[in-house]
């Protein structure tokens, strides 16, 4: 009897735990500050640098579908830049804004991300090159999210933000652009959310840069990934 005892009151143990240990991985203010803690890693060990490029996974209702098509894990990415003493990340939301890096790490599935950065960057972003960049940036902040990713400068997504930075402030284009029937448009979830953007007009020869062809471009290299 008294093992039975003892057995039950350990599972309960071991499901309490389990049950605290999950619901603190998911508290937001635990994702915040482990993000906060990445940061200081980054910025203690000078791992980062004005215009690098962060990728995540996307938690949004559309990061599956965009995932799906485009067959990457990455689903949402942004440009990093420093003020003063802090980092935040230049990102096309709703609206197209600055995020601190520690929460827009924090918002990204399991708060992983990738950092990458032009091969030659050294030579390229120059002090008057990122004051460019920021300068057509600034153009577009405060615009909508583009929910039908139209290649015009009227609403933003957010790589066609990162593509159009880059290549109106240096020339480079990071990343092929491709066309919207290019993608793999067959899963049904990604049929859905066609349907809900498009109706039954989908612009299939529509300009699109997707996040995993500005990740996988050779202009750049990883400098930093959890």
């Amino acid at each position: 009897m008294k093992k039975t005892i003892l057995l039950v009151g350990l599972i309960a143990l071991i499901i309490v735990g389990g049950l605290y240990a999950k619901r603190k991985y998911y508290d937001p203010r635990h994702r915040l500050d482990n993000a906060k803690n990445e940061v200081r890693n980054l910025t203690g060990n000078h791992e980062l640098r004005d215009g690098d490029l962060i990728f995540q996974t996307s938690l949004s209702r559309q990061s599956q579908a965009i995932q799906l098509a485009t067959k990457s894990k990455y689903s949402h990415c942004g440009l990093i830049y420093k003020d003063g003493k802090d980092y935040y990340v230049f990102e096309a939301v709703q609206p197209v804004k600055r995020t601190p890096l520690d929460k827009w790490i924090a918002r990204g599935k399991d708060g992983k991300y990738v950092i990458k950065r032009l091969k030659n960057a050294d030579q390229v972003l120059t002090p008057a090159t990122l004051a460019k960049m920021k300068q057509i940036g600034d153009k577009f902040k405060g615009k909508n999210y583009d929910l039908t990713f139209e290649w015009s400068d009227d609403k933003i997504y957010c790589s066609e933000l990162i593509w159009k930075i880059y290549q109106r402030a240096t020339g480079l284009e990071i990343g092929k652009l491709e066309k919207l029937s290019d993608f793999d448009l067959t899963n049904e979830a990604v049929k859905e959310k066609m349907k809900e953007r498009y109706g039954d007009k989908i612009p299939m020869n529509e300009n699109v840069i997707s996040p995993v062809a500005i990740f996988d471009s050779e202009l750049l290299k990883a400098v930093k990934s959890n």
